[in-house]
């Protein structure tokens, strides 16, 4: 069965039409080939309000992951995990900190992201990546070796 995915990019300048979104169709195509049903990014602002709506719509519309890219660092409009961490049932720490130790043996930058990973009431998982491309390469392509495991637990599956 195929699990249906949304990548949402958070980013003031892209959803201004300021800037082509990088990074949304990276994980797009990294879900895809992953086995995700997904469709194009969805890009809000940097906003708390706007992140949490887009979020909780995906998962209402049955995305059982949702993945964002964008405002984990730590800039003054850099809102993502503080908009996430209410949406978040139940945390997973070290799925945030198997993105980071990917992320480091690209970059040192790796080590600012705040970004949180969790299950959301609905039992949908949220993931949120970095901004950049290969920020969010990264992110993705460890999601994706665990994620359809993930939500065959929050199911009832075996372990």
């Amino acid at each position: 069965m195929e699990l249906k995915a949304c990548v949402i990019t958070i980013s003031d300048r892209a959803s201004q039409g300021v800037y082509e979104d990088l990074s949304g169709p990276v994980a797009v195509q990294i879900l895809r080939e992953a086995g995700f049903s997904t469709g194009a990014p969805v890009v809000v602002p940097d906003s708390i309000e706007a992140i949490q709506r887009s979020i909780s719509e995906a998962v209402a519309d049955g995305a059982r992951l949702v993945l964002t890219t964008g405002g984990t660092g730590v800039g003054p409009r850099d809102f993502t995990p503080e908009a996430t961490a209410p949406l978040i049932r139940r945390e997973l720490f070290h799925l945030m900190s198997a993105i980071v130790s990917k992320g480091l043996q690209h970059t040192p930058h790796a080590l600012i992201t705040r970004g949180l990973a969790g299950l959301t009431k609905e039992g949908a998982l949220v993931v949120n990546a970095p901004g950049s491309t290969g920020g969010v390469r990264d992110a993705a392509e460890v999601v994706v070796t665990v994620a359809s495991h993930i939500l065959a637990q929050v199911d009832g599956g075996d372990h």
